[in-house]
C-alpha cells in the first residue's frame, strides 16, 4: 500500500451530525470519485429545507482536516478553514446552503502550495489565498444545482488539479502518520517516531503539511477515534474507548473531549 493510499485507508474523520427532528436542517456527506478518494475525504452540504425560527448554530469539532467551504445563495463569498485544535462554533442565520470539500490531512497543501501552519485555528478569505478556486466556485455555483450536479463539477476541478499537481509521497512524513493513524494517536513521540530525521525536521513537516506539530496532530487523532470506535446504540462514556486509545483516566479525557468537540461526552448522542 502506497503512503497516500495509507491515509484513506486508516482514517475517517467525522463532524457531529444534525437533529433535524428540532429545525428543518440536513447534513450529507459524499464520496468523491474514486480517483480522488487519497485527496478529498467527502463533500459535504449543511443546508435549511426552510426558514428556522432563530440563528442556526453549528459546532465544528477538531478532525484534522482541512475545508473549503461556502454559501450557495452567495458563491462568490468562499473560505477555507485550517486545522484546528478545538471546536468552532459558527453562527449561521435562518436560512443557508453551505457545501464544502474535505480535505485529508496534507492534501490541501499538495494541492495548492499553501503552508498550512498559516491557516491553523483560523477561517480564511478563499479569493487571498486561491483566487483562481474562488473564481471558479463563483462563476460555477447557485442553488438551482443538486447534490449529483455538485458532485460532478467538483470531481472535474478538483481530479484535474491532481493531474496537474505532482504529489510528493514524503516517506518521513508519511511514515510518521501512518505509525500515529495505526496507533490510534496513542504514540510516544521522541521514541516512536522514528522516520531518519531529526524531530525538529518531522515538526516543520507536520507545520507545513497539516498546520501543527505530531504531538496536537496526535491528540486529534486519538479524539476522533474515540467517537468513531463507538459501538452503535452507545454514548462516548459507556463504550470506555477512551482508555484503549491511550487516555489515562476519565478526567483527562472529558478535558480533552471538551477542548475538541465543544462540550463533555456524557452529553453528545448515542450514535
Amino acid at each position: 500500500m502506497k503512503p497516500l493510499s495509507d491515509i484513506q485507508h486508516l482514517y475517517a474523520p467525522v463532524q457531529p451530525t444534525v437533529d433535524s427532528s428540532d429545525q428543518p436542517v440536513t447534513y450529507t456527506e459524499w464520496l468523491p470519485d474514486e480517483q480522488l478518494r487519497h485527496v478529498v475525504y467527502c463533500y459535504w452540504q449543511l443546508h435549511t429545507t426552510g426558514e428556522l425560527s432563530k440563528p442556526f448554530s453549528y459546532r465544528v469539532v477538531a478532525d484534522g482536516c482541512i475545508d473549503i467551504y461556502f454559501d450557495l445563495n452567495n458563491p462568490i463569498e468562499s473560505c477555507v478553514m485550517g486545522f484546528c485544535d478545538r471546536f468552532t462554533e459558527f453562527q449561521l442565520g435562518k436560512a443557508f446552503n453551505y457545501v464544502g470539500i474535505r480535505f485529508f490531512p496534507t492534501m490541501f497543501p499538495q494541492l495548492f502550495r499553501v503552508n498550512a501552519r498559516t491557516l491553523r485555528n483560523r477561517s480564511v478569505d478563499l479569493h487571498t489565498i486561491l483566487p483562481e478556486v474562488a473564481a471558479f466556485l463563483s462563476d460555477n455555483f447557485h442553488t438551482q444545482l443538486s447534490p449529483a450536479e455538485l458532485r460532478a463539477l467538483f470531481n472535474t476541478y478538483f481530479g484535474d488539479r491532481t493531474t496537474t499537481v505532482a504529489l510528493d509521497e514524503d516517506n518521513r512524513l508519511y511514515k510518521a502518520m501512518t505509525h500515529i493513524l495505526k496507533k490510534s494517536g496513542a504514540v510516544a513521540i521522541e521514541k516512536e517516531l522514528t522516520t531518519g530525521i531529526s524531530s525538529r525536521q518531522l515538526r516543520r513537516l507536520f507545520d507545513y503539511y497539516i498546520g501543527t506539530t505530531p504531538k496536537t496532530f496526535c491528540k486529534v487523532i486519538r479524539f476522533q477515534r474515540t467517537i468513531t470506535n463507538v459501538p452503535s446504540g452507545q454514548s462516548v462514556m459507556e463504550s470506555n474507548e477512551f482508555f484503549d486509545v491511550g487516555y489515562y483516566d476519565q478526567a483527562h479525557f472529558i478535558k480533552e473531549f471538551r477542548t475538541f468537540y465543544g462540550t463533555t461526552p456524557g452529553k453528545v448522542p448515542e450514535r
